[in-house]
């Protein structure tokens, strides 16, 4: 049993797929954070760097894309670069993003236009056929390569989704022939003399990307808690799935959706750092800037035979939990997973074929690479939109990203190390009143550290908790 579930507040639609009672995928898209992935844009060249062969385009949304130079541009733009160089300062061109701004970093966008319906992709700057390696019925895919050739606009090129199979040609030939129209409006609104940057074309929100990308022959049923939206998929399903439409249905149940079938429960572990396993073992997910580091543990899982067969039932059940979370959390970029280590050559092969053949479920492109002598797994991910992490959460005010704070003995090894020095330069007669975080009051009074200090340069040392203060700070007033 397949299902998409799809909630709706006026702050923001979340959508969850369930696969026989269990979470496989969760998007979120906000009303305050709108995302540029699939735009297109008119943009102007602002700064070349030809050693990289890269360049920082305006797009008009504050932060400069960042795009390396490649040959997508359409042949009537071509014609306007100088023939000394395709791309210079202050040239437009239209370009699309490809990556949201993440953190300092603003949007990557490429010069390689892609439009998506719900059959084919258009490529109208780059001339190839290709094909979802989804699709792994070898006639189908010759069938549809050939219609794909047969339809394909002169100069440009077109990639057969997973949706195609089994549809006629007069079909992907509707959907070709409709993104051509659409890609002619975008050239059309670039071509304009307007002055600095626009948006060409906006990409399909979540409600429409859902009907387009999600809403497929295995889905059985699609739930809606909002009449509004749901009319709005029965108008789009009429269009280009009719036969879906029966699977549509509008919940009206007492409870909320998503607290009806168990997928809140779900969803609040998507943010802890340790996630259990069925068996009794467990993962620990620990994000860092460059890369995502995943550590499997066997933890009270003790096995039915021998240790090695043991370690092995660990580390496949850990690899379909660990490929869930990454789907489910949206993780992207390199990830590393320290699987523990198997003395068989033959499981760790089997190991990287299981693993394999799952990513091949992910929407996003995936790669396992390969394993290490030491059991470590690198994993590539293709990096789009935010993330869970980064859209649900936010950096601690308390230990900015660290994950941890200097413990109070330390804070006042230091404290007493700013008396010291303090009491080097000039005696304070009075005294000193130290405002402290409480962790580090209850560490002084325990460990005796101001009442040695006192009876150390003979003076009154007063420690007083201050409220809200950072647990790493303090202040030391000197009385003279």
């Amino acid at each position: 049993m397949k299902s998409i579930m799809v909630t709706i507040a006026p702050e923001e639609t979340r959508m969850a797929l369930v696969e026989n009672g269990v979470l496989e995928a969760f998007e979120v898209e906000r009303s305050s954070h709108s995302h540029l992935v699939g735009n297109i844009y008119k943009g102007q060249v602002q700064n070349v760097l030809p050693g990289m062969q890269a360049a920082f385009v305006d797009i008009g949304t504050g932060k400069n894309a960042f795009m390396y130079i490649g040959d997508g541009l359409p042949q009537d733009v071509i014609k306007t670069l100088p023939k000394t160089q395709h791309i210079h300062i202050g040239q437009k061109i239209p370009v699309q993003i490809i990556k949201d701004a993440i953190g300092s970093k603003g949007p990557r966008a490429t010069t390689h236009i892609s439009l998506p319906g719900r059959n084919v992709v258009l490529m109208p700057t780059a001339a190839y056929i290709g094909m979802s390696r989804r699709i792994t019925d070898e006639a189908e895919r010759n069938r549809l390569h050939k219609i794909a050739e047969k339809i394909c606009p002169k100069g440009m090129g077109l990639i057969i989704r997973t949706v195609a199979v089994g549809q006629s040609e007069e079909t992907l030939a509707a959907d070709a022939k409709y993104l051509v129209r659409l890609w002619q409006s975008i050239l059309a609104r670039f071509k304009l003399k307007n002055k600095g940057t626009a948006l060409l074309y906006r990409d399909a929100d979540l409600i429409i990307r859902i009907v387009r990308d999600s809403f497929t022959d295995d889905v059985d049923e699609f739930l809606i808690d909002d009449a509004q939206v749901y009319q709005r998929v029965i108008d789009l399903v009429k269009f280009i799935s009719p036969h879906l439409l029966a699977r549509i249905n509008l919940y009206q149940g007492a409870k909320p959706l998503f607290k009806e079938y168990g997928i809140e429960e779900s969803l609040e572990q998507l943010g802890a750092r340790e996630i259990e396993l069925k068996s009794g073992g467990f993962l620990v997910i620990d994000k860092t800037e460059a890369l995502t580091v995943i550590d499997v543990n066997t933890g009270k899982y003790v096995g039915k035979s021998n240790l090695g067969e043991t370690v092995y039932q660990t580390n496949l059940e850990a690899a379909a939990e660990i490929l869930r979370q990454i789907r489910l959390r949206d993780i992207g970029g390199i990830i590393i997973v320290d699987f523990i280590d198997m003395e068989k050559d033959s499981q760790k092969e089997e190991l990287l074929s299981v693993m394999r053949e799952m990513v091949k479920n992910d929407r996003t492109k995936t790669n396992v690479v390969d394993i290490t002598s030491l059991g470590l797994v690198e994993i590539t991910r293709k990096k789009s939109r935010q993330n869970f992490d980064s859209l649900v959460y936010s950096e601690c005010p308390v230990c900015h990203g660290r994950g941890r704070v200097e413990s109070p003995e330390t804070v006042s090894i230091r404290i007493a190390a700013d008396i010291r020095r303090m009491e080097h330069k000039s005696h304070a007669r009075e005294g000193y009143e130290i405002e402290v975080h409480e962790s580090v009051a209850e560490e002084l009074r325990q460990n005796q550290v101001m009442m040695n200090l006192a009876a150390e340069f003979g003076t009154d040392i007063k420690v007083t908790i201050k409220d809200g203060m950072h647990p790493e700070n303090y202040s030391i007033l000197q009385q003279s």
